[in-house]
């Protein structure tokens, strides 16, 4: 949340020059509150543990959000109950109409497929088409952040020769960034996929700024000027045991995946993995939360049509 101090206390010029954000008395008594409006579109295969990954990070700050689920129309999903999505999911015609100060679009097992062979991707083009006037800050989570960047900007999709899997060293290369406010020197962060964007290529795109990456796993944070589009390459949101259940099921279908790197205790399989990556995801999300949808979304969301991105 904002500290609020009179406009021209000294103080508040020196923190403002430090990415803290201010807000003055008179904007304070004047301001308008009403819930964070945010729609996650699910494409992962076990939606009710994505969706509750995401909502916990999303309840873990002092806003009041208000979480609509969305599917694509063009996908039957294998691994979770009809009954649950006809009681909690709406497709894009139920939501098409409405306006959002935030949407997450989730990763999906298909990054090996070109873009336009992947069955919803029309549709998903549409949404994203969408979510640039009627979404004030769109968040990108692994391979939607991939085929985002594809969309949005051009920028072409690696195919990895091996897996990208494990838990990885990053560090903020863009120091003012206020995504990443308060985080350590270094932060680590999950990552499982199977394709990756270059470093060379979305520095090519003037509207795109990275600001975070990996040594090891790449460019991990990228964002268009104002924050209204923002490209995460990993999984922060993964509970502790998650790529622990993508070993052991890959490895039980007969695949070639390695162990997941940093991950389980010297590397045995066998120990119980421990989670280094809690606390910088909860300070993602706040983060993005209250400085990106927060902090700048209009009280009046119909506002949003007309916003630059």
């Amino acid at each position: 949340m904002p500290i609020n101090i009179p406009g021209d206390l000294p103080a508040a010029q020196v923190l403002e020059r430090e990415n803290i954000f201010v807000m003055t008395s008179r904007r304070a008594l004047s301001q308008d509150i009403r819930p964070l409006r945010i729609l996650i579109l699910n494409l992962m295969p076990m939606k009710i543990v994505t969706e509750t990954q995401l909502a916990r990070l999303l309840g873990n700050t002092a806003l009041q959000v208000e979480l609509d689920l969305m599917a694509v129309s063009d996908h039957t999903p294998k691994n979770t109950p009809a009954e649950h999505m006809l009681a909690f999911y709406k497709n894009f015609s139920d939501v098409r109409k409405d306006f959002y100060d935030g949407m997450i679009i989730t990763g999906a097992p298909v990054e090996l497929m070109p873009f336009e062979a992947v069955s919803y991707w029309d549709e998903l083009c549409e949404i994203m088409e969408w979510s640039k006037s009627h979404v004030h800050s769109t968040f990108h989570i692994c391979w939607g952040a991939i085929a985002g960047l594809y969309y949005h900007y051009g920028i072409p999709k690696i195919c990895l020769r091996e897996k990208m899997f494990g838990v990885f060293k990053h560090h903020v290369s863009h120091k003012r960034s206020i995504l990443f406010r308060g985080f350590d020197d270094f932060f680590m962060v999950p990552h499982s996929r199977l394709a990756t964007v270059m470093k060379k290529d979305i520095k090519k795109i003037p509207a795109l700024k990275i600001l975070a990456e990996s040594y090891e796993a790449g460019v991990y944070a990228v964002s268009t000027d104002k924050g209204r589009q923002l490209f995460i390459t990993g999984h922060s949101e993964y509970d502790a045991d998650t790529l622990a259940k993508e070993y052991w099921r890959d490895k039980k279908a007969g695949l070639s995946t390695k162990l997941p790197r940093n991950y389980f205790p010297d590397d045995n399989e066998n120990l119980p993995p421990v989670c280094s990556w809690r606390s910088s995801a909860n300070l993602l999300f706040s983060n993005w939360l209250n400085y990106f949808v927060y902090q700048q979304t209009p009280y009046d969301t119909h506002e949003i049509t007309g916003l630059k991105i």
